[in-house]
């Protein structure tokens, strides 16, 4: 039985977050959640509060083992970029692009 938490709009590039999701694809809850805690970069506190909730969202159902779930499937897709200008030299500016993400884990009993 699968079960899905997905986070939206998160403010961190998704070529960033996809580096640390890459790490976790496959693996037992419990050893995923070991390797986000001492992954030092900046997305792996968020992708553990994601997968803390799809933890959660799955012991909510009936006849569902919390410790024999693993980490199915977990995407990071872009959302909407903020567009911003940094002054620069002669009068000019140049684009600054602040990309979001969305983050959707999906866990399922071994």
């Amino acid at each position: 039985m699968e079960t899905v938490a997905v986070a939206k709009y998160i403010r961190i590039s998704p070529q960033k977050a996809r580096l640390v999701a890459d790490l976790i694809r496959g693996k037992d809850v419990g050893v995923a959640l070991n390797v986000l805690a001492f992954t030092p970069k900046a997305s792996a506190p968020l992708i553990t509060k994601v997968l803390k909730s799809a933890i959660a969202n799955a012991g909510q159902k009936e006849g569902v083992d919390v410790d024999t779930l693993m980490v199915k499937n977990i995407l990071v897709d872009e959302g909407p970029t903020l567009k911003r200008f940094r002054a620069r030299a002669m009068g000019r500016g140049s684009r600054i692009l602040k990309r979001m993400s969305h983050i959707k884990i999906i866990v399922e009993e071994r």
